[in-house]
């Protein structure tokens, strides 16, 4: 498939001191759905304004679609379609003018009829923007991005705050834009979205890509599809207790989380009967188990050792 995103070696410095992104460098093909993943501070917002032409890099290239921000700036913005965090739209417009007035801006919109089938705001059409729901209003500022009849779309944490009916919906469109031949770059805290939506994605931090893969094979590269949690009397936590339960049959690696021990495993139908046979062993009381598939979430924690929501 063809390339529709593409960025080496990109650099940020601010003040000649701040290093918000260090040769970073993401290949994204057309009519994906690219997922940008890290915690607050990695470098996500500074790269995401980098490639919408909203931030110059200090140094890199970016190219998308084959064409470059110094020279094709007027080509580029017809073709990307932007729904950013938080959309500041006037609230004494009605949904079907705050539409228009967006379509206006390009040479070639979709018809704003259209539009609000497809993001299911027709019945709102003629109501204040003040007046909506949050949900109804993240889908018109993903309408305003999507009237412009857009080739790529950029969406920053397009569900955050929205209740989980809100947020399928959205979901929806965005598959829909895909199978249109639509590319996405998506940033996100919800694991889930991650995992349901992209097809590929690349965790940052500190300004680098640290890994980037299929949700799949992120998860395969955890070392076990399934995580072990328990919690048992007289725990201590330390390395010594960690090794203990590292030569568990089964084990591939072994956390600490929030008070839990946390065992990434294989097999667990081997790896419980032999934790529950060391736990009567050591004299302890088993307080917590639970068993759970290995997800996105477990590894971001794996390589970086932070939670997605921590700061």
């Amino acid at each position: 498939m063809p390339t529709a995103i593409q960025c080496r070696d990109l650099r940020k410095t601010y003040d000649g001191k701040v290093e918000a992104v260090r040769g970073l460098s993401l290949e994204i093909q057309a009519g994906e759905c690219f997922g940008l993943l890290g915690p607050n501070g990695a470098g996500k917002t500074t790269t995401i304004e980098i490639l919408e032409g909203l931030l110059a890099p200090t140094s890199g290239e970016v190219t998308i679609l084959g064409r470059t921000w110094q020279k094709d700036s007027r080509e580029l913005r017809e073709w990307l379609g932007i729904s950013l965090q938080e959309t500041r739209l006037s609230e004494k417009l009605s949904v079907r003018e705050t539409i228009e007035l967006f379509a206006s801006f390009y040479s070639q919109p979709r018809s704003s009829d259209e539009v609000l089938k497809e993001l299911q705001l027709e019945e709102k059409a003629d109501a204040w923007v003040g007046k909506l729901s949050g949900g109804q209003r993240q889908r018109l500022a993903v309408a305003t991005a999507l009237v412009g009849n857009p080739k790529v779309l950029f969406l920053d944490e397009p569900t955050t705050g929205l209740d989980p009916q809100s947020r399928r919906q959205l979901w929806d469109i965005v598959r829909a834009f895909q199978r249109n031949g639509g590319t996405v770059l998506l940033t996100t805290h919800y694991m889930d979205e991650a995992e349901r939506l992209c097809d590929r994605l690349a965790i940052i931090d500190h300004g680098q890509v640290i890994a980037e893969g299929t949700p799949l094979d992120l998860i395969e590269r955890l070392g076990g599809h399934h995580v072990v949690e328990f919690e048992a009397s007289g725990e201590s936590g330390d390395g010594a207790a960690l090794e203990h339960w590292q030569a568990l049959p089964g084990v591939e690696s072994v956390r600490h989380d929030d008070g839990l021990v946390c065992l990434n495993v294989r097999e667990p139908h081997l790896t419980i009967p032999a934790l529950l046979e060391a736990v009567q062993k050591r004299g302890s009381q088993l307080q917590h188990l639970t068993t759970r598939q290995a997800s996105l979430e477990d590894v971001f924690v794996r390589l970086t050792g932070r939670h997605l929501r921590e700061a």
